[in-house]
């Protein structure tokens, strides 16, 4: 179940080196992150994940259908046959798949608990915009030039957990961020690899997470295609009958 949130890899930028990358104010780059984003509002995707965890799974295909701010629907498959189903809006997550005929309905804590950090709707749809889990414009940072990038860290520290993010200087997407709950020994990395120009925007070739536990480390590999804006959309979804739920202890 974790696959569903893995997928995110990026764009292929121009490499420069340190010596001529600007050096800009915390504030300029976030306006300039900000500038980049992306401002289609319905898209259309088809995603090949890998997933490595305490049980590693075969990889698969899945179809990625998002209305922003509304809604994101993923259908998976193996060999051309569907396998599960996740439906999310913002005020809950519906999930079923057909091997061992479970089903989920309910709030976040189910992809929290797959991520290994706390999630909720617009966190997910970041994720796969490739734009930054956080508002970057709730902080104000220190900045260095580090292999290539712009390396923003919060001036101000956060008690509950330490954040940092590496924009590339060249189309200033985020190439890489990453949270880590000191409490909770876990930290939560999102590697972006390259960016592709559909229609005037930039959008994510896949995308790389690595999330560190206690208990276990989990990757989740993502790859993007035949990305498709404003194409018309359904959201199809019906829990078979006779599914066992999901339950948390």
């Amino acid at each position: 179940m974790l696959i569903l949130f893995v997928s995110f890899a990026s764009c292929k930028s121009t490499k420069v080196s340190n010596k001529s990358i600007n050096h800009l104010s915390g504030k300029t780059i976030v306006k300039k992150n900000k500038d980049a984003s992306l401002d289609q509002l319905v898209i259309k995707a088809s995603m090949f994940i890998k997933y490595r965890g305490k049980e590693d799974m075969p990889n698969i295909n899945a179809s990625l259908r998002m209305v922003k701010d509304s809604v994101i629907w993923l259908s998976f498959s193996k060999l051309g046959f569907p396998i599960a189903k996740l439906k999310v809006t913002p005020e809950e997550v519906k999930f079923y798949e057909k091997i061992g005929k479970t089903y989920f309905e309910g709030d976040f804590e189910l992809i929290s608990g797959w991520l290994g950090t706390d999630f909720d709707f617009l966190k997910i749809q970041n994720l796969f915009l490739g734009e930054a889990l956080l508002n970057l414009e709730d902080q104000k940072y220190q900045v260095n030039i580090v292999e290539n990038n712009y390396e923003l860290r919060p001036k101000k520290e956060n008690v509950l957990y330490d954040i940092a993010y590496w924009i590339d200087p060249y189309n200033f997407k985020i190439m890489k961020e990453e949270v880590r709950h000191v409490e909770k020994n876990q930290k939560l990395t999102i590697l972006y690899k390259d960016f592709d120009k559909i229609n005037e925007s930039l959008f994510p070739k896949g995308f790389l997470i690595t999330a560190f536990g206690d208990l276990q480390t989990t990757i989740i590999d993502v790859s993007f295609k035949n990305v498709q804006f404003n194409a018309p959309l359904k959201f199809p979804f019906k829990i078979p009958s006779g599914y066992r739920n999901i339950e948390f202890k």
